[in-house]
């Protein structure tokens, strides 16, 4: 597990009072039909498909504030992290639109944006 990671899952549990928060993944993946390869012995896609995820920059937690139903959004980052121009614009339109978003380095931070954000 890397250190974001590690960090990612404090916020989860230091907020979950506070917030209905769900990890995010940004970007394409794909998906297909699974089958049974004889050949290699074990389940393989097939008929694949790109899907676009999330867009680049989306914010590595996302959900809703309980006291009063707003979107709230939290980048995470190490002490050392920096998030890229993309991350920092999506964070500025959001809260731009009224949501609760940040960038936080700690479990600290994330509880101190969702109660005074």
């Amino acid at each position: 597990m890397t250190e974001e990671h590690r960090i990612q899952n404090e916020i989860r549990i230091a907020v979950s009072d506070k917030c209905v928060i769900f990890r995010t993944n940004a970007g394409d993946f794909w998906q297909g039909d699974i089958v049974y390869s004889r050949e290699f012995k074990q389940n393989v896609l097939i008929n694949l498909r790109r899907v676009e995820g999330l867009p680049d920059g989306y914010s590595d937690l996302s959900g809703v504030r309980v006291s009063d139903g707003k979107a709230v959004f939290i980048e995470v980052k190490t002490a050392k992290g920096r998030a890229s121009d993309k991350q920092k614009k999506f964070i500025k339109r959001m809260r731009e639109c009224g949501a609760v978003a940040g960038i936080c380095r700690s479990a600290e931070d994330a509880v101190k944006l969702i109660t005074e954000g």
